[in-house]
């Protein structure tokens, strides 16, 4: 049974992909999965783009990285399900429990304030991880690169100081 997928086999699938989202056989535009939360909060809103002009801008991309997204979930599930046979629906992720603590409130506050902070981060930069990492670097964009530098420091003093109770047990 195939429990990981070996790093190269998902370099090349993953390279595929991007391809694959820039040609005009795809969605002829960049990856990315951000820009589907203003558009999908815009329609969850009612909002309209013409009082909220940025509505207007992620349109199209929006409406696209909705139905990534849904074929990502389900590919996510079928993979776990019937190749992997490693599927559980789990709030507390045994990583939390070991590292944090076994709170299940404490766990869903966490994840709401923490992705509450991603997606206003990758709006400020114009494009998630996913977008600049993808796209941004297989496109050699300065900006990427600065903002991969910054996301990787970012991860690496945010572990630091969440993971810090248990440093010493690592």
């Amino acid at each position: 049974m195939i429990r990981r997928m070996p790093w190269w086999l998902a370099g090349i699938l993953m390279a595929l992909l991007v391809l694959f989202t820039f040609s005009v056989f795809g969605a002829n535009r960049p990856f990315g999965a951000s820009t589907y939360v203003p558009y999908f909060a815009g329609i969850l809103f009612d909002l309209s783009p013409e009082k909220y002009p940025y509505l207007k801008e992620v349109h199209f991309a929006g409406a696209w990285e909705g139905v990534m997204l849904l074929g990502a979930l389900t590919g996510g599930f079928l993979t776990s399900v019937f190749v992997t046979k490693t599927f559980r629906l789990s709030i507390m992720p045994t990583g939390w429990k070991k590292y944090k603590n076994s709170s299940v409130i404490s766990r869903l506050v966490w994840s709401f304030i923490s992705g509450f902070f991603l997606i206003i981060g990758a709006r400020l930069a114009g494009g998630c991880t996913s977008g600049h990492f993808l796209s941004g670097m297989a496109q050699t964009a300065i900006s990427s690169m600065i903002f991969g530098g910054v996301v990787l420091l970012s991860l690496i003093i945010t572990g630091k100081v969440f993971y810090k109770s248990e440093a010493n047990d690592v």
